[in-house]
């Protein structure tokens, strides 16, 4: 486990105890625990969810036409 002392300016003190009075944490160091867990989950790179990977499993098993050129997918997109 890594300590810090940290200076929040007072409304990031005020967002801090609004998480923690939320998710009933017992101190500010658990909601800034999940606070960095929620970033990490939204904005840092996430593993690829199971519901993505069902979806592309059923995407695999469909029909699909492979082409060898861009020229030859216009030729088929324009002939419909």
């Amino acid at each position: 486990m890594v300590q810090a002392v940290i200076d929040l300016g007072e409304h990031e003190g005020r967002i801090v105890n609004i998480v923690k009075g939320k998710y009933g944490l017992k101190n500010k160091s658990e909601a800034i625990s999940l606070i960095v867990k929620k970033f990490e989950e939204t904005f840092l790179e996430p593993e690829v969810r199971p519901e993505y990977l069902e979806k592309l499993s059923k995407i695999q098993k469909g029909k699909y036409t492979k082409f060898s050129s861009v020229k030859e997918l216009r030729k088929e997109l324009e002939n419909g």
